[in-house]
């Protein structure tokens, strides 16, 4: 059955619209012009648009600028937005006009259609009109910016922050329970000296805490919003008390604190707290990367790898090697991370995209950003349930390996001095026997002072024993 079309007009003329479409004219000619990448504005950002769209209308009436029975359409219209309702009318390309102008009327035209038929008229009749009523004392140049802004730090309160304060909460559980194992630590990949299990876990739940940090940090930097800039930032067009009032509405609507922007052209024409932003969220990248890698070579093996680790069988590991069971939670997570680090360059080069008084790199920098808090959130969630909580210590591989290192010479060093110390685990290294037995043979301590010494427990914390002149 061929599709039917209503005909709807805009400043450049007429255009066929699908009859049982919301949106109108100028989205229309969107979807011709931009059949660039099937990627829409992701939900949060239509979210902060119907938001915005509702609390101007509000604070229009309320100033006597927009007529009560529009405004209350205006914002059922927006209800349905926020809530998803009218998902499937947002139909454009991220890839379009880099004001985001684009997005802004079909934000409008759905709003406005969608208000005209609750008043009971036709859609497409502009009883409610998109830029008249829906858009009024605003402009694509602020609005964009705006739900930018709102979209990325509700979804960083939201989803992330916790996320990555879960994942502390269960390291440092971890950190607690494994803190009697002694290991080997490793610098260079190389053995070095004892460490506690517990305490190499402590420093990855200091990590995920801090992410956390850096995670509410990101969305502090988005507190400011620019709406009332209007076109350039001068506010034409715009009642003076509208930015304000609806800034006021939409924190209060939002359950987040937002402040008018300090300077509205900067507000516009730069989107350095974007940058700022996504730099925080590349620090969480780098850091969580760091521990899923950690993770995933602790738990190598299981018979010929450092095996100090066991970590929850998740999925069958290959499709030849029968029993094999790979540490996927670990790889997916370390993947979202590179992602997120090339997101942080596509921001930061979207950033210098502004020209004058305006930004003109708005629509890929919200899907970066947005696309980066979305990984981030649901992927620390999956590692932390799926992985790091059904972490087992492997207590007698840990204390296997610590007995054959060469590295708890380090501690002799003040006994016996550098040169013999290195001798002693060259000698070792070659042999096959451990510093402990070489020491004893040698008569370079008795076995009673080569226990105290060579306690690998008492290595991991500072001590006085371990103090001294060398050279004896």
């Amino acid at each position: 059955m061929a599709e039917s079309f209503r005909t709807e007009s805009d400043s450049m003329g007429k255009m066929q619209v699908p009859a049982n479409a919301y949106y109108g004219a100028s989205t229309a000619r969107g979807v011709e012009n931009f059949p660039i990448s099937g990627h829409r504005f992701p939900r949060p950002f239509v979210k902060a648009l119907g938001q915005i769209k509702a609390a101007c209308a509000r604070v229009n009436a309320d100033l006597g600028l927009l007529d009560k029975r529009r405004a209350d359409a205006i914002r059922k219209a927006c209800d349905e937005v926020v809530e998803g309702k009218l998902d499937s009318e947002f139909v454009l390309d991220i890839y379009q006009t880099g004001s985001g102008t684009s997005t802004n009327m079909n934000a409008n035209e759905v709003i406005a259609n969608r208000a005209t038929e609750v008043l009971g008229a036709a859609r497409g009749s502009k009883e409610v009109h998109p830029n008249d009523h829906v858009n009024m004392g605003q402009s694509s140049n602020d609005v964009i910016p705006t739900a930018l802004h709102m979209s990325v730090r509700q979804t960083l309160v939201d989803d992330l922050v916790p996320a990555l304060e879960g994942l502390a909460t269960a390291l440092a559980q971890k950190a607690a329970a494994f803190d009697p194992i002694v290991k080997i630590g490793r610098t260079h990949l190389q053995d070095a000296t004892p460490i506690r299990l517990g305490q190499e876990f402590g420093g990855y739940a200091a990590q995920a805490a801090l992410s956390a940090r850096r995670a509410q940090k990101a969305a502090d930097a988005l507190e400011e919003l620019a709406l009332g800039g209007t076109a350039v930032g001068t506010g034409l067009n715009a009642h003076p008390k509208l930015p304000a009032a609806a800034i006021a509405e939409i924190s209060r609507v939002t359950g987040l604190k937002y402040r008018e922007a300090g300077n509205h052209f900067e507000g516009q024409a730069a989107k350095d707290a974007c940058v700022e932003c996504s730099g925080q969220l590349k620090s969480v990248a780098v850091a969580l990367g760091k521990i899923a890698n950690d993770v995933r070579w602790l738990a190598s093996g299981p018979r010929c790898g450092i095996g100090e680790i066991s970590i929850p069988a998740t999925q069958p590991g290959s499709s030849i090697m029968p029993g094999k069971v790979n540490p996927v939670m670990s790889e997916a997570l370390l993947q979202v991370c590179a992602r997120v680090i090339g997101n942080d360059a596509t921001v930061t080069l979207a950033a210098q995209g502004g020209v004058f008084e305006l930004n003109l790199m708005m629509p890929v920098m919200a899907e970066a950003l947005l696309e980066s808090v979305r990984l981030l959130s649901n992927a620390t969630r999956l590692f932390t349930e799926r992985c790091v909580k059904g972490i087992v210590a492997q207590k007698d591989r840990c204390e296997s390996l610590v007995e054959q290192s060469l590295a708890l010479v380090t501690a002799l060093v003040p006994k016996i001095g550098y040169d013999k110390a290195a001798a002693i685990a060259k000698e070792a290294g070659a042999g096959g026997k451990t510093v402990r037995q070489l020491v004893v043979e040698k008569g370079l301590l008795s076995k009673a002072d080569a226990d105290k010494y060579l306690d690998p427990k008492a290595m991991t914390e500072p001590s006085e024993q371990f103090l001294g002149a060398g050279g004896g």
